[in-house]
């Protein structure tokens, strides 16, 4: 099998590594640091624009621990993600752009890395580095995609895209939250969520240090991301001024906070010097862009410049980088996996180089070249089923084609304020003959469905939500749990395959099985700290339908019942899967937003 045999190429050294305990790691800061391979810690806010910096200029919003980095770090000034947070963070960690690696949209079964496509943790995994990943990962919740299958040793996340979306646990508000681990627990860590994800990166940076065992570090933060929960310290600054985003800006301050902490924990541990340090943001500005957008066009979503180009800063004194500076040439998210594979000196198979949509830059951040003449890139996302042609940027130099006809000079109209294909019939061309044949390099693959697999011994039970559902039936947004708040009538189907064949339980279920709560019933309104819930309101659910391959059957449901119980016998395969709650006439309420399945054991006799 295809994944079989990526998993043995990539990860030759894991069994290696099994036989190492991690129980008795010391927290000393005494111990010698690590030597050799450098160490890589790669933040990642979400929603933070270019503007969003007092470096960048912004006049309301001070960042000083950030502003320190920028100054001590390599600034790429013409650096650019995805629009969206999911496809940047399938091209950070796969070096190919997001139509290619599958990652191509937020959610609805495109958000999830294709199985046969190794990440960067692999190939760290592979030579010997301790990998970790703590905040954010929207790259799918269940296996083959999670992050233990994507390549990282330990991690700490929520579900979903934000706080409280359905994948989420149950009214998650960024204080004092229940996250999920590597074995399928979700465990409740106090305090903020940003804190809580640098509390954990440094803890797992301390005890890489005391094995003497170099790390990849991924910290993705979900702020400034909304919903906008913070504490009214950080916010207080910003009420009342010209209807500033107080909230939003607040996040972004405790962000720097944070980074003030991390850095000042790598200089004390010693880990500074060879620490390749890397800021980002995922994707253009949001709430902050009727602030101070840096002269930019557009914001998160957009093909304008405000929509995917964003700040990254590279710091890493012992790598012989010369001096900070900044470097304007052309540069993508995706040219980070090749980079740093060239910096750490990773041995990774050709096949897998060849592969990179990306550019290995480290001769750019060495100083042994000076530009990337004739360099043509494609940013492109969707929100949709299917990709639409067209719906795309292409960045030539100081040109920018948006959706294959607009055509702007950002050195002269850096407001892309100011079409002029007409008058640049030849560079529109060239621009739209580039994107034609990137287009068609991508076509075969777009259309492919990342199948949750269940039944594996790796996740059993499996926990599928709204989130992936094939399609949207309706406008209401069914990654929200703000959906089972209101008990929407949407429906969706699950592309699924069977890895065993057996007898499966499929529980059918309004609300998470934390919530604790029958279908029909209207789930109190609570008040968290930070966050007021809404009561759910009732549902008159009195029956349930499942209905996945040639099975397709309907059960009466009690008033009581927090859940429609199935078993099914399945033989190994690829399937659909549907379901639908009802009331006493079988009329449609919605589909179950919550379905958990169980392999029982061998089919039954």
């Amino acid at each position: 099998m295809k994944t079989a045999l990526v998993e043995r190429r990539f990860l030759v050294v894991v069994v290696l590594l099994s036989a190492v305990s991690w129980a008795g790691l010391c927290c000393e800061e005494t111990a010698a640091a690590p030597t050799g391979k450098p160490n890589v810690l790669i933040v990642l806010t979400d929603d933070q624009g270019y503007g969003d910096l007092s470096c960048h200029g912004n006049p309301v919003l001070k960042t000083p621990h950030l502003d320190k980095l920028h100054m001590q770090s390599i600034r790429l000034t013409d650096f650019h993600s995805a629009p969206v947070c999911t496809p940047t963070r399938g091209q950070l960690l796969t070096g190919r752009d997001a139509m290619h690696n599958g990652a191509w949209s937020w959610a609805f079964a495109h958000e999830m890395i294709r199985r046969d496509v190794p990440t960067i943790a692999h190939m760290f995994k592979a030579n010997g580095y301790r990998t970790g990943h703590f905040g954010k990962w929207h790259l799918g919740d269940n296996y083959p995609y999670r992050p233990q299958e994507k390549g990282f040793h330990e991690s700490v996340t929520f579900g979903g895209a934000a706080t409280h979306q359905t994948p989420d646990y149950w009214q998650n508000d960024n204080f004092d939250d229940h996250y999920r681990h590597p074995d399928g627990t979700w465990q409740k860590d106090d305090g903020y969520c940003t804190d809580v994800w640098f509390d954990r990166a440094m803890d797992f940076m301390r005890r890489c240090r005391d094995k003497d065992v170099p790390f990849f570090c991924y910290l993705p933060t979900n702020a400034p991301h909304g919903p906008h929960y913070v504490a009214e310290k950080y916010a207080k600054r910003f009420r009342g001024k010209n209807d500033l985003p107080a909230d939003f800006f607040g996040m972004i301050t405790n962000i720097d906070d944070n980074m003030g902490r991390v850095m000042a924990f790598l200089d004390k541990t010693d880990l500074a010097d060879n620490t390749i340090l890397i800021f980002m943001t995922d994707n253009g500005g949001t709430d902050g862009v009727n602030v101070y957008n840096s002269g930019m066009r557009g914001k998160k979503g957009r093909y304008y410049e405000g929509g995917h180009r964003v700040p990254c800063f590279i710091r890493w004194p012992d790598g012989n980088l010369g001096k900070a500076r900044d470097i304007d040439e052309l540069t993508q998210i995706q040219d980070l996996a090749p980079t740093l594979i060239d910096l750490c000196g990773l041995e990774v198979e050709r096949e897998t180089r060849d592969a990179f949509d990306g550019t290995n830059i480290a001769g750019l951040l060495r100083g042994h070249i000076k530009s990337l003449p004739g360099r043509m890139l494609v940013v492109q996302w969707s929100p949709l089923d299917y990709p639409k042609r067209g719906h795309a940027a292409v960045l030539w130099g100081t040109w920018r084609l948006v959706h294959d006809e607009e055509l702007y000079n950002i050195a002269r109209d850096p407001g892309q304020n100011r079409d002029v294909a007409a008058e640049h019939p030849e560079i529109v061309a060239k621009m739209q003959e580039h994107y034609a044949q990137w287009w068609k390099s991508v076509e075969p693959v777009i259309g492919d469905y990342a199948r949750i697999v269940i039944g594996s011994d790796a996740e059993n039970p499996s926990r599928l939500t709204c989130f992936e559902w094939r399609k949207k039936t309706t406008k209401a947004n069914v990654t929200q749990q703000e959906t089972v708040f209101a008990g929407s009538k949407v429906n969706g189907s699950w592309m699924l395959e069977v890895e065993r064949p057996g007898t499966y339980r499929f529980e059918l279920r309004r609300y998470p099985k934390e919530a604790a709560t029958p279908m029909a019933a209207a789930f109190p309104a609570t008040e968290r700290e930070f966050k007021k819930f809404p009561a759910c309101r009732a549902l008159p659910v009195a029956k349930a339908r499942l209905k996945i391959g040639n099975v397709d059957r309907t059960i009466s449901v009690r008033p009581t019942d927090c859940a429609a119980v199935f078993d099914v016998d399945l033989p190994k395969c690829s399937v659909e899967m549907k379901t639908w709650l009802l009331d006493v006439d079988s009329k449609e309420l919605c589909g179950a937003y919550y379905v958990d399945v169980t392999r029982q054991g061998p089919v039954a006799k």
